[in-house]
């Protein structure tokens, strides 16, 4: 078994170099490539062999977790298509998204100021569904090959989930 640590992670896992995948297939061939380069698979074999399945393993691993999550798969393919996402250098957004993100913010600190894990509860559907939208648009975006647009609204993606993130902090803290 040799698995070319060179190639992306859409040729690991021989799907499409696109950001709508098959989930499915994405599992499947995630749990073929996983057994066979699980590292108990070359336990018998001399260091070396066992180093670089080791390397298999964590190739095939890191790749499964990227492509499964869609915030994590839009970077990698932006990234894989040459475009960079800007994360560290283009902190520009709109103000109406800066604003937003701002009440966003202030609802959930109110909540979890007062304890309100009905609101904070409300707060964190209500931002899944906002995701679910921006989401739909960064498919559209990538089905028409606009690759600055779908950086663009990447960076917004990632705000969301680090206010999900924040909801449920603010929720675990609560409930206990």
């Amino acid at each position: 078994m040799s698995i070319d640590l060179q190639q992306d992670y859409f040729a690991l896992f021989g799907l499409p170099r696109r950001f709508d995948i098959d989930e499915g297939a994405l599992e499947a061939a995630f749990h073929a490539l996983q057994g066979e380069v699980h590292p108990d698979r070359h336990a018998h074999l001399p260091d070396a062999d066992r180093r670089r399945a080791m390397q298999w393993a964590t190739r095939v691993n890191e790749a499964f977790r990227t492509l499964r999550k869609p915030l994590a798969r839009a970077l990698y393919l932006l990234e894989v298509r040459g475009v960079d996402s800007g994360l560290e250098t283009n902190t520009a957004m709109s103000a109406a998204f800066l604003m937003e993100q701002m009440e966003w913010r202030e609802a959930v600190e109110e909540a979890r100021a007062g304890g309100e894990v009905g609101e904070l509860e409300h707060l964190h559907q209500r931002l899944r569904q906002h995701g679910r939208s921006v989401l739909a648009e960064l498919q559209a975006q990538f089905a028409a090959d606009d690759l600055q647009a779908a950086a663009d609204t990447a960076r917004r993606m990632m705000f969301i989930e680090k206010l999900q993130n924040d909801i449920d902090e603010a929720l675990e803290a609560l409930e206990s």
